[in-house]
């Protein structure tokens, strides 16, 4: 949770993530997984592939998902696993689509703004560990 906040603050703020911070998260959910063998290797694999997915989304949208996003959502894959991610993502489309929609109603925001995402990755890491999902 440190981490997600950590990440978010900096997204709001700068609107990029620090690739060190990002290879410290990888190092750090790479070795819970080495000395926690309690999921199979495929389950938490496949959840760092979807973090490439979003790589992708993020190269043929122009980064309107932003790289790091994509490189933060590997890691979590890699910690959590791919059901659990998908859970998390799941939650955090909810509250992005929430969001969103209010600020259009408020006007602030036009159909094209941008607003950082990782935050709204953090809340939803909250409300999933809240309703007993996520590790």
């Amino acid at each position: 949770m440190c981490y997600l906040s950590a990440l978010s603050v900096m997204d709001i703020k700068t609107r990029r993530l620090s690739g060190w911070i990002l290879w410290l998260g990888a190092v750090l959910a790479l070795a819970y997984r080495v000395v926690w063998r309690g999921q199979p290797m495929i389950l938490w694999l496949s959840g760092a592939v979807v973090g490439l997915l979003f790589l992708a989304i993020g190269k043929v949208t122009g980064e309107a998902l932003g790289y790091g996003d994509g490189v933060l959502i590997g890691i979590l894959g890699i910690y959590l696993g791919i059901w659990d991610l998908l859970g998390l993502l799941a939650t955090t489309f909810f509250l992005t689509a929430l969001f969103a929609a209010a600020v259009l109603v408020i006007s602030k925001f036009k159909r094209k703004s941008a607003f950082p995402f990782v935050p709204f990755l953090g809340a939803a890491y909250v409300i999933v560990l809240a309703a007993g999902g996520a590790g």
